[in-house]
């Protein structure tokens, strides 16, 4: 099984929207793929905490698949891609990792 952990770091805006208002949006269309793409096992996306420190990341994606093909297939979908779209035009960082379990 492979485990897929991202971080997000957010711009204080973008979008029109401000960090709390897209990490919300983030999370609700990430956790939204699970009933869409099959090949997730897990999927759980957490945000950072608003009194922690703003050096912090400010979202975590832990999720777990079967093989890294399934992660392969995740990762290509289409509906994937389009939330991958939407936090791309509102990071500022990224940083993942990808580890058998």
């Amino acid at each position: 099984m492979i485990r897929h952990i991202v971080m997000f770091k957010l711009a204080d805006e973008a979008n029109g929207r401000n960090k709390r208002e897209n990490a919300l949006i983030i999370k609700k269309q990430l956790e939204a793929l699970k009933g869409i793409i099959p090949q997730i096992m897990e999927i759980n996306v957490y945000l950072n905490d608003e009194n922690a420190s703003p050096d912090n990341y400010d979202i975590i994606l832990d999720s777990k698949f079967a093989s890294p093909d399934d992660l392969k297939i995740y990762s290509n979908h289409p509906e994937h891609l389009q939330v991958a779209a939407f936090i791309a035009g509102v990071r500022t960082g990224r940083a993942a990792i990808d580890y058998e379990i």
